[in-house]
């Protein structure tokens, strides 16, 4: 089984420099994938991604939460949100989305949906 990589992913990519195999991709164009993808049929399933994300936006796909309570400030980052992030990635390059929202303390949202986007991303 792979890991997920969910909207909670504010294209750091740390997590592809960690992959052995070279399993997680940048979503293009980042208008319509705005996040990092991992391929399923490459992925070793190490996990060796998921310490390295600072978003905590990596998951297992079968414990992708389907109810994650936020902290609160966290950005959800999908199509359709028109929220603007500019931070700047692992390697200190500018990262500007403009495909975001912030997530009020205690919202409950699903981040299933990155399951499917993640397929629809490689097929």
């Amino acid at each position: 089984m792979t890991h997920i990589i969910t909207s909670l992913c504010l294209r750091d990519n740390g997590c592809s420099d960690v992959c052995p195999v070279e399993s997680i991709n940048a979503g293009t164009p980042v208008e319509e994938f705005p996040t990092y993808y991992i391929d399923a049929s490459t992925c070793i399933d190490c996990g060796a991604c998921v310490p390295e994300c600072p978003f905590h936006a990596i998951y297992p796909e079968d414990e992708v939460p389907a109810a994650y309570k936020a902290i609160g400030g966290e950005l959800i980052n999908e199509v359709g949100l028109a929220g603007e992030y500019n931070g700047k990635s692992h390697h200190g390059e500018t990262v500007a989305l403009s495909t975001t929202r912030a997530l009020a303390t205690g919202e409950v949202v699903d981040l299933r949906k990155a399951i499917q986007e993640n397929r629809r991303f490689y097929s």
